[in-house]
């Protein structure tokens, strides 16, 4: 056992080291660039997103409260089309996805991937381009491939033998004929959490290529003159922030390349390496330079198909986080501070698990800070928490905030525009909250809050 001392001096714990909370910051006020939205600064002490003060975003929509640095998104939508520009970017829609989002995509060049008949009715309402579309998912309904197929989207990502068939009797019904990919499970593993962790062959995603099932697709899809199979699909994982798991993955799909056109004597003209890039979320975490990322993947491919003899496929990536992730905060206000005399403060605010459920879900890590004012006071160990009945209810597991903390403060969360609003509930019967665009010292609702009315109707 190793005694931790809190730097206030007040505090203590004993705790093992592997347990043992980072270290404060040298300045508590301080806003990290590589970690909050492009915008964001101090102004009178307050946080600013946007040009907006934090305050009065809360006196005007409410906490808890997602905020959107419009500008910090759109930014980052232009650094992929510029990076990739001999590419295809399909911004991966399951980060978070809205009618606004979607104008944004189309305005920045970019296409989009969708994972299911709901996502793909958002992009269909503000007239997003179907062949800009990519149709995902494990387990698509007849009714959801129907859907695709009428709105005439760009590509369907086939995951399964029954889906394959499927889609098959669909298209020939319809009289259409889809561009299809195969997910391939190509064995590479992420360096990344069990549940977000996505090549590997024990889990639902893909047609394995370690077992022939992905070769057996590929049989299987062109004796179907009802689709076209025109490359193969591989997703390895999330929060991935180098490509060295990219070019083992890119090294076996190149092999199958060459298996399909020896057997097939069929050249399959573009591959797709999916997305998961990483972004930084505490101190020390490091988010890979789009540039550098684009350069990396293309070096890889066109050495791997080089090698094997094969052209050089046309490129497909599909980022989500790495766009939306950075420039999201939430914004909530403190209700109770309560000491637990040697070990830490909990931090009680008006969200929870239900706007965020990364940290209980997977163990995900954050920066929170003050955001209503400036405090000079000392660091206070504490575990940000939400009001749900339940002990893993934890936004941030370890953050120092100031000891002078009272009812009533903001506290901002970063980056938390991937995966947060995605994933909410209604857990306690909490209603979701809204979605705040903010540019230009403006700020704009993109997704309304729910109230308790929204909440009761429906019952009966």
């Amino acid at each position: 056992m190793s005694r931790y001392v809190h730097p206030a001096g007040d505090r203590h714990a004993e705790m093992l080291p592997q347990e043992r909370p980072p270290q404060a910051p040298a300045d508590l006020n301080r806003i990290n660039p590589a970690i909050w939205p492009r915008t964001s600064a101090r102004a009178d002490g307050a946080l600013t997103v946007g040009g907006v003060d934090v305050r009065d975003l809360a006196r005007e929509h409410g906490t808890p409260l997602y905020v959107l640095d419009e500008d910090d998104v759109r930014s980052r939508m232009r650094d992929y089309a510029t990076a990739f520009a001999d590419s295809e970017v399909h911004y991966a829609g399951k980060a978070f996805l809205c009618k606004e989002m979607v104008r944004w995509l189309e305005a920045e060049g970019l296409g989009l991937d969708v994972a299911s008949g709901g996502e793909l009715a958002v992009a269909l309402s503000v007239g997003f381009p179907p062949g800009r579309i990519t149709m995902h998912g494990n387990n698509k309904s007849a009714a959801e491939l129907t859907r695709a197929l009428e709105a005439g989207v760009g590509h369907i990502v086939v995951d399964s033998y029954d889906e394959i068939a499927r889609l098959g009797h669909l298209a020939d019904q319809l009289g259409q004929r889809p561009k299809v990919m195969i997910r391939v499970t190509t064995g590479v593993e992420a360096h990344t959490h069990e549940f977000i962790a996505t090549a590997h062959d024990d889990q639902k995603f893909g047609l394995s290529l370690n077992t022939g099932a992905a070769a057996e697709a590929v049989r299987r899809i062109l004796a179907l003159p009802q689709l076209e199979l025109v490359g193969l699909h591989s997703h390895i994982g999330s929060q991935i922030v180098d490509t060295a798991g990219f070019e083992v993955a890119a090294r076996r799909l190149a092999t199958l390349l060459v298996e399909i056109k020896e057997e097939h004597g069929v050249v399959l003209p573009e591959l797709d390496l999916g997305g998961g890039y990483g972004i930084a979320y505490v101190e020390g975490d490091e988010a890979p330079d789009i540039k550098e990322l684009a350069d990396g993947l293309r070096e890889i491919v066109t050495k791997v198909c080089v090698e094997a003899g094969l052209p050089v496929p046309r490129l497909t990536v599909e980022p989500g986080r790495t766009i939306v992730g950075p420039g999201g905060i939430t914004l909530y206000e403190v209700g109770t501070v309560k000491d637990v005399e040697g070990l830490r403060a909990y931090v009680s605010v008006d969200g929870g698990m239900s706007d965020n459920v990364r940290t209980a879900l997977y163990g995900a890590e954050y920066t929170a800070v003050l955001a209503s004012r400036e405090s000079e006071a000392g660091p206070m160990l504490s575990r940000l928490v939400g009001k749900h009945c339940e002990s893993g209810d934890i936004i941030v597991r370890d953050v120092h905030l100031p000891a002078d903390l009272v009812p009533g403060d903001l506290i901002a969360v970063a980056a938390t525009g991937a995966y947060c609003r995605s994933l909410a509930s209604n857990y306690n019967y909490l209603p979701k909250p809204a979605v705040v665009a903010v540019s230009g010292g403006v700020s704009r609702v993109i997704v309304q809050g729910e109230t308790e009315d929204d909440l009761l109707r429906g019952q009966l």
